[in-house]
């Protein structure tokens, strides 16, 4: 069987990356698919986001929305390959499912209900529930009892050096969850971890390691629970590929490390426990070398791809489709089956918010939007033109700009409240409907179009977005001036003479709007120094980390990062913008 574990930097648009959820998990062709990242909050949890015809599927979202970020940050899912869901002897269907790792959230088996008042994990006692609970809260662990062994899908917390809150976090996560698999190791289960813990172990798994970076105390840990270093777990990766140099699963999207493979081996399947065989006494006998055939990082994966423009001859404008991780798999061999058993209920089979158990009467004449349906709808608002297409090429829209009516400033006011009153009602079809809505006579689109223009108001509800006309860079007197022309005709019989003049006016706006547009193009160009290394125009940064510099302008080399030997890559190169002189009085 084959195990896959996959930081999808979000689920959604993964699986609009792939067309769909199926299509998705057959790319990566495995029996158990753990996914990290999967920014899924539990009011997320759709049919067509985490159900797939031929799997079973398990998901922990976050509960808590702290620090300024919103609900669903993190999270994490396992997908199980099965036949069937039910009677079968597969050790991919797990026996039982838990929610996180200490016991306090949704624990089930396939025999028997959700437990209504959790007890605390064997271990964890020592601990307080409240402590527990916060460790517990932010979606990062899933455990699948699959008979011969426990697997834990983890997606571990990240901690700068300054954020002294977060390294105190992250270390309570790491103790517990040691403590967790001692136990389980002491009763005599295998057991095996995957997912995205955030620690590169060693200077071979980092692109830029300095002389101390294996003195980080993480790193320090992660390297005490290994075989080598008298733990009990074993890196199956570095087991199978001990040398390996430039493994790396994870890159750097902003800096554009993937391009010279800058990154780092954070991505890890590790393992412990006696082999199936009954033979563990012997030496050399473990799950590992009896059991795991191949253990490899899926490339094919990587959003960086040969052939690709670089990022200084115009390749930054490029969207690079996928995560800014790789998926790592690992192949076990002679796993026989287990005893008769089916999903446990922690599936999301029997999840409410996806089969629409306890329905409202309201939720009952919603029609829900599929994947497909919401990347439909993407597509068509991408093909509203942008400000710089609507000026470089005025004819491809006169026919939509000849449809506008010059309104003055009142009617513009209202005009607004209007449209946005409308996006309001398109985006919320199904919430809080009232009775009295079942009964009332819809206005037909024609009809509101036709008596919109005698509304005292000038409410034009059907105006769509792509018919409002962008605003140039001209000044104000000569708006007020069109205005006023346009206004003094609105109501006139001649309504289609002054479409037409208001047309010609806005063609003298664009011309204006492109002159001024390219006057600071060359200023910013002029402004824009040259890094050193390559003697070509840097590319502008701002400062969003909280401190003293915050806001602050900066320009740094446009290439991509990588290593410093490579000519090719960022030189490095950084420079503080200029602070104009009004902004330097304030100071």
């Amino acid at each position: 069987m084959k195990i896959v574990t996959y930081n999808v930097n979000g689920l959604r648009p993964r699986i609009q990356q792939y067309g769909s959820l199926l299509k998705l998990l057959d790319s990566l062709d495995a029996d158990i698919i753990c996914f990290q990242e999967t920014k899924l909050s539990r009011h997320d949890l759709r049919a067509d986001l985490v159900r797939a015809e031929g799997y079973e599927s398990f998901f922990s979202c976050t509960r808590t929305s702290d620090r300024g970020r919103s609900a669903g940050y993190s999270g994490v899912a396992t997908f199980c390959r099965v036949k069937s869901a039910f009677l079968s002897t597969e050790v991919a269907l797990p026996i039982s499912a838990e929610e996180g790792f200490t016991g306090l959230l949704a624990t089930s088996k396939g025999y028997e209900p959700r437990k209504e008042c959790p007890s605390i994990a064997e271990g964890l006692e020592c601990f307080s529930r409240d402590e527990l609970l916060k460790v517990d809260s932010e979606g990062r662990c899933l455990i699948t009892d699959h008979g011969h062994f426990v697997l834990f899908n983890i997606y571990g917390p990240r901690a700068v050096q300054d954020d002294s809150e977060r390294i105190q976090f992250k270390l309570t996560f790491f103790k517990m969850l040691e403590r967790r698999w001692e136990c389980l190791l002491h009763q005599g289960r295998r057991i095996i971890i995957v997912g995205d813990l955030n620690i590169a172990p060693a200077a071979i798994d980092r692109c830029d390691a300095e002389p101390d970076f294996e003195k980080n105390g993480f790193r320090k840990w992660f390297r005490s629970l290994l075989v080598q270093n008298g733990g009990r777990l074993l890196d199956i990766f570095r087991a199978k590929h001990p040398d390996r140099k430039e493994a790396y699963t994870c890159w750097s999207q902003s800096s554009g490390a993937e391009e010279f493979n800058f990154g780092s081996r954070i991505d890890h399947i590790l393992s412990a426990g006696s082999c199936l065989h009954g033979e563990e006494i012997q030496e050399g006998h473990n799950f590992v070398t009896c059991h795991v055939a191949e253990c490899d990082i899926l490339m094919q994966f990587q959003r960086w791809k040969p052939g690709n423009t670089p990022r200084w001859k115009g390749g930054r404008s490029v969207k690079l489709e996928g995560s800014d991780h790789v998926p790592v798999y690992t192949s076990l061999v002679e796993i026989p089956e287990v005893l008769q058993h089916s999903t446990p209920s922690l599936s999301t089979r029997y999840h409410p918010q996806v089969f629409g158990s306890q329905q409202t009467l309201v939720s009952m004449f919603t029609r829900r939007q599929t994947t497909e349906q919401v990347v439909s709808e993407e597509s068509e608002s991408s093909q509203i033109p942008s400000r710089e297409e609507f000026i470089s090429t005025p004819e491809k829209y006169d026919s939509r700009a000849s449809q506008i009516t010059m309104l003055d400033s009142q009617s513009n006011a209202n005009i607004l409240p209007c449209i946005v009153a409308k996006k309001k009602a398109r985006h919320g079809l199904g919430s809080q409907l009232t009775l009295n809505s079942f009964f009332q006579k819809r206005t037909h689109r024609s009809e509101t179009s036709s008596s919109s223009f005698a509304d005292s108001k000038l409410c034009r509800t059907d105006i769509s977005y792509s018919q409002i006309e962008p605003k140039g860079v001209p000044s104000a007197d000569d708006e007020r001036d069109a205005s006023k022309d346009c206004r003094s005709n609105a109501f006139d019989n001649n309504q289609h003479e002054c479409q037409l003049d208001a047309c010609d006016s806005d063609k003298e706006k664009r011309k204006v709007a492109l002159q001024e547009w390219e006057r600071i193009q060359r200023l910013m160009q002029n402004s824009v120094p040259l890094c050193k290394g390559h003697q070509e125009p840097c590319v502008p940064r701002v400062v969003k980390k909280a401190g003293p510099n915050s806001g602050r302008r900066f320009y740094v080399c446009a290439r991509a990062e990588g290593p410093s030997s490579n000519p090719e890559a960022n030189c490095g190169y950084f420079k503080w913008a200029a602070v104009s002189k009004s902004k330097g009085k304030g100071k």
